[in-house]
């Protein structure tokens, strides 16, 4: 069976795959996905059996795993429509890492328990800052590619 070639999965050269997650894009792809998985089960856990302690910070987890899986999806896809959709997620995601960092530096009192997103990231040696920054290169560094 021939192997469909577009411009999403052929190479530029030995092994350089100009996909969305080829090459270090793979790497991106399984932090994302790593990172889906972790905040989409924490927060489903705790949403469910302790809602009452702190609401504001379990569903702002859930959103947060619900923009890795844009974000890990688009990677997946490849494709222009989908460097744009991960894009996107990505600078919501810088925007709301950094909003409830401030927030939960700012007001304490408001965040009873973490969010993956809690200062920064912190809990989570700071990665959820660092990789919609990294995303954001590697997606404008994508920009064009394949075509």
């Amino acid at each position: 069976m021939a192997e469909r070639v577009t411009a999403d999965t052929r190479t530029d050269g030995p092994g350089r795959g100009t996909g969305l997650g080829q090459g270090p894009g793979r790497l991106l792809v399984l932090l994302y996905g790593v990172f889906t998985v972790a905040a989409a089960s924490r927060s489903l856990y705790q949403l469910i059996t302790q809602y009452e302690e702190a609401p504001l910070a379990y569903g702002l987890s859930a959103v947060s795993a619900a923009v890795y899986a844009f974000i890990t999806a688009a990677l997946v896809r490849s494709g222009e429509a989908a460097r744009k959709v991960a894009l996107v997620c990505c600078a919501a995601e810088l925007f709301g890492v950094l909003l409830v960092g401030t927030w939960t530096l700012a007001d304490p009192s408001a965040f009873p328990d973490e969010t993956v997103w809690s200062d920064y990231g912190m809990g989570y040696l700071f990665i959820p800052v660092v990789l919609p920054v990294t995303g954001l290169f590697w997606l404008r560094r994508r920009a064009g590619a394949g075509r």
